[in-house]
């Protein structure tokens, strides 16, 4: 792919309305100084010619530019500074790394901007263009976890060096690999320390043999000898700790900040692969051994390049951490099985340049898991911004692969190698800093190449430069004379510093009431030598020829003035890059309208104020990607092919098939598939309990039934038997009598 051609710089600076309800914003400010006027709105000028307005009244030296030449300033006195950019550095961007010393990913390399308060600058989207060069060179530095429980994991990475080398290198053929390794603090309570024993070999408690704990220890350095790797892998053993969290991340910060003991490239990608099947310490967890010194993100690896400060310095936070991928171009991989994958994912949405992998209990498809990181940290840039001033706001639009400028987005995905896109930059600058110049840095994540640029602020006026002292002009020395007007010694005052405040009296002078109204200085503050003196005020400044203006009497939005993101100026709110409505609560931002298949509101809606607004009948959802009732589940382009097949699990695969005004192939793929609704389990459940409980009961019932039939068969039939007896009036052959008779053979009587 050719580089693209020479990149023509043009600026387009958004002037604000020089009207406001019918008014001269600049005019209408009332402000004495130069440097004031300036800060007042992008299209005021002030003139420092002496002589204006000396024949008239009613000549304000700040105004419009037009304005004040049709008054005769002469333009050579008038200070209207203008916001600029040139292109300090700008090689072309390379098509394949191989063969070259020199990649370059991003165009340009440095501009210069001249920034006047309040003005919007915006570069064209050909001004940051980034692309993916083909075979760029990667270092993979792979990071295990060596405590007890990761045994078999080792054990299975002995086998896949050699498989691991060969699949990273169908991607690039500039390829070195290192080895880490890690377990955790070497102090209680995080180490056995009871016996001499079991400090020398932690598992001897268990019965068998290993290594004694460690905090971090590089075991090889990056290299493109891969037997080496495998080698190195196959002589570790593991150890063992007594708390279930590990020290993953001092391992991660020494693996980042030892450039030259880790053998990080400058000009190559930085993967850094954490393996764990544990949840790891963070800052302030040392506190339970007695470590209360913060991490300095430091390297303090020792001669046989082991973590020497382990029991010295807390663990890192993961701000630092952060800090310090930034700051060395790390892509972060966490590779860890499925019991903390929860955790991890919340680390990386707070670790920008960071991705998770679910990891299989034996470590078996860590390759493919970092081959598909690697896929996915190259398909994106995502712009990261470094130290950029408080007093500048930047916003950004994207050009990705459609060619759709997409405005509020900083970031680019479903790219390949070689594909080229591009960002313009809008700067606004909210106030002036101390600084008069200041340099700051737009890179992508992960890339060496950045965007510097440095910002001189148009905040002063050449003429401050002129100024005189104690000039006669202002009444025999009575002030300065400084762009034109007399800035009057304390206790004077006066177009010329001619009146003193001692002897003048407040007094109702008609300079000092506005046309139209009725009370001298608004009412905000007293007439002194013709001119408005305003009172302090508790909720802000109050200032203006007649007192009119303030920075607190603006429109507010839930409490908050100007919605917090803008300045109140004379009841009109100026709001920040990035917003915008009467009380800068509207956001300009796109990427919340963002759906998963890479439209704005799925193609059914437009984004209002970062939110989409539904307007296909039936859409609904915070970027509209439901709607049930549309005639296809996704975007129907022009002209498009919308096609559909079933998987191996019976869902339903929308994508749609397109070229684009470029003839550019465009191929879009609803990532959720419709698949069918599978039984559900709580309700089969119910049903066959409540099928059982049903049959038995049946059952009881027909028991029930038979019993009670039976009965009263028995029962008819005694009651028949009973009603069919007939007894004759007889003795009872079984009656015998109670009075017997006994005759005693051996008596004989007289």
């Amino acid at each position: 792919m050719a580089a693209s051609p020479a990149l023509i710089t043009s600026l387009f600076l958004f002037i604000s309305a020089s009207d406001v309800c019918g008014s001269n914003v600049c005019t209408s400010r009332g402000v004495t100084t130069c440097k004031e006027c300036l800060a007042v709105d992008p299209s005021c000028a002030w003139c420092s010619q002496e002589e204006l307005g000396i024949k008239g009244s009613g000549v304000s030296r700040c105004d419009l530019k037009e304005n004040l030449i049709k008054e005769g300033c002469n333009t050579a006195a008038l200070e209207f500074p203008s916001s600029s950019v040139t292109i300090v550095q700008d090689d072309p961007l390379s098509d394949k790394a191989s063969g070259t010393d020199d990649v370059t990913q991003v165009r340009p390399q440095k501009l210069h901007m001249e920034l006047r308060s309040g003005m919007l600058m915006l570069t064209t989207p050909a001004e940051d263009s980034m692309r993916q060069v083909e075979d760029y060179p990667v270092d993979l530095y792979y990071l295990m976890d060596l405590s007890y429980s990761m045994e078999n994991d080792l054990e299975r990475l002995r086998t896949l060096g050699s498989e691991l080398a060969s699949t990273m290198r169908k991607t690039t053929s500039n390829l070195r690999m290192g080895f880490g390794a890690f377990v955790d603090k070497t102090t209680s309570p995080y180490m056995y320390m009871y016996s001499p024993e079991v400090i020398a070999n932690p598992c001897y408690p268990i019965g068998t043999t290993c290594q004694a704990q460690f905090g971090f220890k590089n075991v090889l350095s990056l290299t493109d000898q891969v037997a080496r790797f495998t080698e190195e892998v196959k002589k570790q053993t593991v150890s063992r700790n007594r708390d279930a969290p590990e020290g993953g991340l001092d391992a991660v910060m020494q693996a980042i900040v030892c450039k030259e003991k880790i053998g990080w490239r400058p000009d190559a990608s930085h993967l850094l692969v954490l393996t764990t099947d544990a949840k790891t310490h963070t800052a302030l967890d040392a506190r339970f051994a007695g470590i209360v010194q913060p991490n300095d993100g430091q390297c303090y690896l020792d001669s046989n390049n082991l973590y020497n400060k382990s029991a010295v310095l807390d663990y890192p936070s993961l701000g630092l951490i952060m800090d310090k991928m930034t700051e060395n171009n790390i892509n972060l991989v966490f590779a860890v099985t499925s019991y903390v994958v929860p955790l991890y994912k919340e680390y990386s949405q707070l670790i920008p340049g960071s991705t998770v992998g679910l990891l299989s209990d034996d470590s078996g498809n860590v390759i493919q898991l970092i081959e598909e990181a690697y896929q996915k940290i190259r398909s994106k840039v995502v712009l990261e911004l470094v130290g950029v001033p408080d007093e500048l706001n930047l916003s950004f639009n994207a050009t990705c692969l459609n060619g759709e400028v997409i405005p509020g987005l900083k970031s680019c995905s479903g790219l390949k190698i070689g594909d080229t896109v591009s960002f313009s930059v809008e700067a606004q600058l909210r106030a002036c800093p101390q600084d008069k110049t200041r340099t700051f840095t737009i890179k992508p994540l992960g890339f060496k190449d950045s965007l510097e640029i440095t910002v001189d602020f148009a905040c002063g006026c050449d003429c401050e430069a002129k100024s005189v002292p104690n000039s006669p002009v202002c009444s025999s020395g009575n002030g300065t004379f400084e762009c034109g007007v007399c800035q009057c010694h304390e206790g004077r005052m006066g177009p010329r510093c001619e009146c003193s405040m001692e002897d003048y009296s407040p007094s109702e002078d008609n300079s000092c009431v506005p046309k139209g109204g009725s009370s001298a200085c608004s009412g905000r503050g007293d007439c002194l030598c013709g001119q408005c003196s305003c009172h302090a005020n508790d909720f802000g400044q109050v200032w203006g020829k007649y007192c009119e203006c303030d920075d607190f009497n603006c429109l507010r939005f839930k409490g908050a003035l100007c919605s917090d993101h803008g300045r109140c100026n004379c009841g009109f709110c100026q709001c920040d890059a990035g917003w915008t409505g009467d009380s800068c609560d509207c956001s300009t931002r796109t990427d919340t309208c963002m759906s998963s298949i890479g439209l704005l509101c799925s193609g059914r809606g437009n984004c209002e104020c970062g939110v989409c607004q539904c307007t296909q009948p039936g859409a609904y959802g915070s970027t509209c990607e439901k709607c049930p009732t549309c005639p296809d589940s996704f975007f129907r382009a022009k002209n498009a092919m919308n096609c559909s097949y079933k998987d191996e699990n019976d869902c339903v695969v929308n994508f749609q098939y397109y070229e684009d005004e470029t003839s550019k192939s465009i191929l879009f793929v609803v990532k959720i598939p419709e698949c069918p609704e599978g039984p559900d389990i709580l309700l089969v459940l119910l049903g066959v309990v409540g099928a059982i409980l049903l049959l038995g009961l049946v059952g009881l019932l027909i028991w029930k039934l038979m019993v009670t039939i039976h009965d009263r068969r028995e029962f008819a039939k005694f009651e028949e038997e009973k009603a069919k007896a007939k007894w004759d009036t007889a003795n009872n052959p079984l009656y015998v009598g109670a009075t017997s008779t006994f005759t005693n053979v051996a008596y004989r009587g007289n």
